[in-house]
């Protein structure tokens, strides 16, 4: 039987790989049948949410370092391409983008009258060299755009990386990694594919990760390589023995869920997702470390979430859309009329001056299929020369003018002084990644945020007013913090038991990640409050130096203490407060706890 989902919830769709025989793993572990109970949700959101458990439901298999295997599944490579165009499909596939405007619809089928001799009284050639030179200018702005995709393609495809092949490190482009394959990663290199960690350079298997290409945060996150596995450490020769299968859930687009387990040496291991390392993700404070690949190319987290290069059309260009309807439409009103007065005045003067001024030979006689049936093929015929006659109603070089302004914008964007962000090594200017959608810059209705620090920069400090008090006799002391209160110095030198629970409190109860860089102590932290706190702990004395799954480590005035972590309590919305739960080096066990006041005080 399928085991059921809980339809309580939207997102609570999922359920654990748990360490059973592979015949019930290849049971369907989802019912994705039938919509959730109990929650209105439109039918294309439930239809993205069924797609998306479909593609997790279904299984994928894989061993490590057997290519021949894994080859009969036909998984995808390690390109990726987020170019729209190719030599082949670039001019049809340009061409039924551009077409969408309105104006050239329009300007197509003027030329197509213009073809006419009957109704065209202007040549083809007026209409057709200034159609050909607004499709031509937008075909190079659009080529243009592409060919910076496609360099940008090349250089990602290109990078660099160790893969394990025949017992050796072999350095290959990301564009030759596959699915199976070993790799090791060194410090401060990305992530080629989504990977499984099997051992780090790091105490108890732990690497750190910064995950800004996809989430935007830069704080540190730990991920924790398999207990199986972390044992092979730096050892060639073990990770090429390496043959472990892996049954885990098809490529999907979540990025904080992984079900999968491991079987190796005839032991099961279930595979969560704090030992998935994606693509994009930046390998930090550690010295090297292995994945097993499982998701390649266009297969990864971080692409399905990307989507497909699609055409995207502004709130100008729909402006101008209509805009162009609302002449369109006055030109025809204004070309009936003429061709209604033209009728009129041939029924009243025109037909008796035949003898004069003839009508044309394709008009039916007036002896055989009538006056009334002459005069009102001739009216016809003349709505469709008027057409011709008042075209230049419809401004063809508006297209032309917007897409000038566009890329001379664009260019303005890239050298904006202005639009520069100095950070040292890390500055970084403004870019326009496209000429096509510049002026939804101005024109941002809505801004949806999960926090103030998205949108400003967030910095927060830990200070008062009062003179300031010197902490040059702390070798960790920071020169960019600044105290001046003396009272709070004095109690802690004096070490009163309450001040000195305060100070152990902010040192240890915190998820703060260290790192060393060219020998200074730096915190990573998920929000600028907790690095605050935890730095001012550490100007006071109590020095918060490195942290495993299992311990959390403090200089306490000089001396290195280990404390044994025995569990935490993370911070959330409900709850406002964070708890951790230490065993202290005399074997005493302690809760620490932080939070807003209203939450502890009543406690």
């Amino acid at each position: 039987m399928p085991r059921q989902v809980n339809r309580d919830s939207y997102y609570d769709a999922t359920t654990s790989y748990s360490p059973v025989a592979r015949e019930e793993i290849a049971e369907p572990i989802f019912d994705y049948s039938e919509p959730p109970q109990n929650v209105k949700i439109a039918k294309k959101s439930w239809k993205f949410w069924q797609k998306g458990e479909a593609e997790i439901a279904k299984e994928r298999r894989l061993r490590a370092n057997d290519q021949e295997y894994n080859k009969q599944f036909k998984y995808a490579n390690n390109i990726i391409k987020t170019s729209k165009y190719n030599l082949i499909t670039f001019i049809p596939r340009n061409l039924f983008e551009q077409f969408t405007r309105l104006a050239n619809i329009y300007f197509l089928i003027l030329l197509v009258l213009q073809f006419i001799p009957q109704i065209s009284s202007v040549s083809w050639k007026s209409t057709f060299f200034p159609l050909v030179i607004v499709l031509a200018f937008t075909a190079i702005k659009d080529a243009y755009d592409d060919v910076q995709r496609h360099i940008s393609d090349r250089s990602v495809n290109n990078r660099k990386c160790h893969i394990v092949r025949n017992g050796q490190l072999k350095e290959e482009t990301w564009s030759k990694v596959q699915v199976g394959d070993m790799i090791r990663m060194s410090s401060n290199q990305f992530v080629a594919a989504d990977l499984i960690l099997l051992s780090t350079s790091e105490p108890h298997g732990i690497a750190y990760i910064e995950t800004k290409e996809l989430d935007g945060e830069t704080n540190l996150k730990t991920k924790s390589a398999l207990e199986e596995t972390k044992s092979m450490e730096d050892r060639l020769d073990s990770i090429s023995r390496f043959n472990g299968e892996i049954i885990c859930e098809g490529p999907n687009n979540k990025l904080d869920k992984f079900q999968g387990q491991l079987n190796w040496n005839q032991r099961t291991t279930p595979i969560t997702n704090d030992s998935i390392l994606l693509r994009g993700c930046i390998l930090k404070n550690t010295r090297w470390c292995y994945g097993l690949v499982i998701f390649t190319g266009p297969e990864t987290k971080l692409m399905m979430n990307s989507g497909k290069s699609q055409f995207k059309r502004t709130g100008l260009d729909k402006f101008l859309n209509i805009l162009i309807l609302g002449i369109v439409v006055f030109l025809l009103a204004m070309c009936l009329i003429c061709s209604i007065l033209c009728g009129v005045w041939e029924w009243e003067i025109g037909r008796f001056f035949t003898g004069y001024l003839p009508w044309e030979t394709f008009v039916p006689r007036a002896e055989k299929a009538g006056v009334a049936a002459s005069i009102t093929v001739i009216s016809i015929l003349n709505f469709f020369s008027y057409i011709i006659l008042l075209n230049t109603v419809v401004p063809i070089s508006l297209y032309v003018s917007v897409e000038v302004l566009r890329f001379v914008h664009s260019m303005w964007i890239n050298y904006d002084r202005k639009m520069y962000f100095e950070n040292g090594e890390h500055s970084v200017g403004a870019q326009a990644r496209t000429t096509t959608l510049n002026e939804e810059l101005g024109q941002v209705q809505y801004i949806f945020s999960d926090k103030t620090g998205t949108l400003t920069q967030n910095i927060m400090t830990f200070n008062k007013n009062s003179p300031q008090v010197l902490f040059s006799s702390n070798p960790y002391f920071e020169d960019s913090f600044k105290w001046f209160d003396k009272t709070l110095k004095t109690a802690t030198q004096r070490n009163v038991p309450e001040v000195r629970q305060f100070w152990l409190t902010l040192a240890l109860c915190h998820t703060v990640m260290p790192e060393r860089d060219q020998g200074n102590l730096r915190y990573q932290a998920q929000s600028p409050d907790e690095a605050a706190l935890t730095s001012a702990a550490r100007n006071f004395g109590f020095v918060f130096l490195s942290r495993t799954p299992n311990s959390i480590t403090i200089l306490d005035n000089g001396n290195e203490v280990t404390y044994e972590l025995l569990s935490i309590l993370d911070f959330n919305n409900d709850r406002k407060r964070m708890s951790v739960i230490l065993r202290t080096p005399e074997g005493a066990i302690r809760l620490y706890c932080k939070g807003a006041d209203m939450m502890i005080m009543p406690r």
